[in-house]
């Protein structure tokens, strides 16, 4: 099973197939592919799965998404 987890854009760089980001993911910052969100940007949440941001959320979808992630992680 393959899970997306929410993180908050804090940078970009490059552009095109090349642009990527800097995420905070729970306090980690990680670096990310924007190949695939061209209209992604700083102060933006995302989905990110296997180091590229595949969708844009507003700040309630990121929430609700992370609080299932902590919900799937109790039960394992």
């Amino acid at each position: 099973m393959c899970l997306a987890v929410a993180g908050r854009v804090l940078s970009v760089d490059g552009d095109g197939v090349s642009r990527t980001a800097v995420v905070d993911l729970g306090g980690a910052p990680r670096n990310i592919s924007l190949a695939m969100l061209p209209e992604a940007g700083p102060g933006d949440w995302v989905t990110i799965h296997a180091g590229h941001a595949l969708v844009v959320l507003t700040e309630d979808e990121a929430m609700e998404l992370a609080d299932l992630s902590d919900e799937i992680a109790g039960l394992l």
